[in-house]
């Protein structure tokens, strides 16, 4: 079986070179492009994102990517702020975003003992089975960097908790999302991106 094809969509992320290297230790060499062909004929398209949704969301309208990509029909998968474009809307800087899967992006409350930004290690709790999360170890751990997430659990396969429950990984058809850091998560990221490439 030959290797997937995979895209990184340029949308302005600064993990963009973290995700690249962890793929690459999978054995993929994935383009970087905001090319509207290149990304259509890829087998596998990850959006990356560490930023800001206002301006990841003006760089994806620049280059004419919103509705390429809310076109398209392989895996798609968003990473941190790459997940929270996949929803409707995002209260930061109060964005319109892809709408690839219902529902709302809101700042995360700040709490005692829950310090926002969320920063650091927590567990994955599953909530239903899904091929995204084929052989995740009981208990497994990710690593998160956000201010931003979507506490709803409908279209959540995994949640985390942060002071509220936060969606954690999310699937909506061939539209999949990680809040984590998947390429900063060890073992447990590189399995999680190995059944993206799956699927």
């Amino acid at each position: 079986m030959s290797a997937p094809d995979v895209v990184l969509v340029d949308a302005g992320g600064t993990n963009i070179g973290s995700v690249r290297y962890a793929l690459e230790r999978l054995g993929i060499d994935a383009s970087v492009t905001h090319n509207e062909a290149r990304i259509r004929s890829a087998s596998h398209v990850i959006l990356p994102g560490v930023g800001a949704a206002g301006p990841a969301m003006r760089k994806l309208e620049s280059h004419g990517l919103v509705d390429v990509v809310r076109g398209l029909k392989q895996p798609v998968l968003g990473v941190c702020l790459g997940m929270q474009l996949l929803f409707e809307h995002s209260e930061e800087s109060d964005t319109s975003c892809l709408g690839v899967i219902p529902g709302q992006v809101r700042r995360i409350p700040v709490a005692p003992a829950c310090r926002v930004p969320h920063m650091g290690w927590n567990r994955l709790d599953v909530l239903r089975e899904d091929p995204l999360l084929r052989e995740l170890p009981e208990k497994s751990f990710a690593y998160f960097v956000h201010s931003y997430a979507v506490t709803s659990e409908t279209h959540a396969l995994a949640t985390s908790g942060h002071g509220t429950v936060l969606a954690a990984v999310v699937r909506e058809k061939n539209f999949c999302g990680m809040q984590f850091h998947p390429e900063r998560s060890a073992a447990v990221g590189a399995r999680l991106l190995e059944n993206f490439l799956s699927l």
